[in-house]
């Protein structure tokens, strides 16, 4: 890519979109995309309203924070609660719900939660804070491990005894399989994430596309990658192909970043995961090695933690699946708002609820009308 704004030329859109519109197609086709930076795009580009009625765009659970559960959440906060403890997380995870309250409310009843934009910044803490007790959230996915396993690595290796990890990692293989076998969802294609597959590479949508007849583009998040991405989903599903593209191949290489797949495997081990309003899909998350655990938060300390509850009304989890839109939540746009959000996926900026408010809403003067 040598400008950004190649990708983004509104003829070269139309003309992607005339193809599309040209591809036949014998019915409705579902095509999701699985990186909440695809949903944000999707939603502010207006891709939807290029496409012909034969082709619904679902949204997928690839938000990090949006698929954290409130159990991780609850722990978090129990945590904070701790003496001379320091949470330190990423400024999603702040504002996010969990059972009874946020870490945003947490820090106003006296807990020292502080917001970094690294795990490194934490680290950093923990050295400027030797009489205290440093616990980083680590949440992401397959994209943020390995740079939070280096910052392990590292605490490690210089000995810096009061920097833990309270890991939530989640990992998208084992997700895309539940998502394939879900009865309701019927998918045809996926939009695979651009980010992600910079780590993870090709190999594991072609078990998709294998398995169960599933075909995945990699796209990037401009305006052309991502109706190029649509055009070939079309002609494969249209021509009764199941297959891998990698539209992003200027970014993704086939076999990804080997560098940091050994950086997540020397430090994590897979394991049954919580992922919220879908439930443990089995191998799904990461947790710290036996090697390393003198840095897991879950290790050192104990704590009480409160049942787990989920807020009334709210279907992040059928938002996350792309069963419903948020159009469909009877909270959307009037309880759960991003300055007053009920559930996750009104928080994150990579959340549909959030996307959905942002970019698909028409303000009047006297109300809010919605459009889908």
């Amino acid at each position: 890519m040598k400008h950004k704004d190649e990708y983004a030329r509104t003829d070269v859109a139309e003309k992607l979109a005339g193809a599309i519109r040209k591809i036949p197609l014998s019915r409705q086709i579902n095509i999701m995309e699985v990186c909440g930076t695809h949903t944000q795009a999707i939603a502010r580009l207006g891709i939807r309203s290029m496409l012909p009625g034969s082709v619904r765009l679902l949204s997928g659970p690839g938000c990090p924070v949006c698929v954290t559960g409130n159990d991780f959440i609850d722990h978090a906060i129990a945590l904070s609660a701790l003496p001379g403890v320091i949470i330190t997380t990423f400024g999603d995870l702040f504002r996010v719900p969990g059972s009874y309250y946020s870490l945003q409310l947490a820090k106003g009843k006296g807990a020292d939660v502080r917001i970094v934009y690294s795990s490194t910044n934490s680290l950093e803490i923990a050295r400027q804070n030797p009489d205290k007790k440093v616990i980083f959230l680590g949440v992401g996915f397959e994209t943020t491990a390995p740079t939070i396993a280096a910052t392990i690595i590292r605490a490690h290796s210089e000995r810096i005894n009061n920097f833990f990890v309270l890991s939530g990692f989640k990992t998208i293989p084992n997700a895309l399989k539940y998502l394939a076998e879900l009865p309701d969802l019927k998918l045809d294609g996926l939009i695979a994430p651009g980010h992600l597959s910079t780590v993870t590479g090709i190999r594991l949508y072609e078990e998709i596309a294998d398995k169960y007849g599933i075909s995945s583009v990699i796209t990037g998040f401009e305006a052309l990658d991502i109706l190029e991405g649509i055009r070939l989903l079309c002609g494969m599903i249209g021509e009764g192909k199941a297959g891998v593209i990698n539209e992003y191949s200027r970014v993704v290489k086939v076999e990804g970043n080997k560098k940091a797949q050994a950086l997540t495997g020397q430090v994590f081990e897979p394991e049954d995961s919580n992922w919220r309003g879908i439930g443990v899909i089995q191998n799904s998350g990461l947790k710290i090695r036996e090697e390393y655990s003198a840095l897991d938060a879950r290790k050192a300390f104990k704590v009480n933690l409160p049942p787990v509850k989920e807020k009334a009304g709210c279907i992040c989890g059928k938002v996350l699946t792309g069963v419903s839109t948020p159009f469909e939540c009877p909270n959307f746009g009037k309880v759960c708002t991003p300055i007053d959000p009920i559930g996750a996926c009104m928080v994150s900026s990579e959340g549909t609820c959030a996307a959905y408010y942002k970019y698909l809403r028409i303000k009047t003067d006297r109300e809010v009308k919605w459009k889908e």
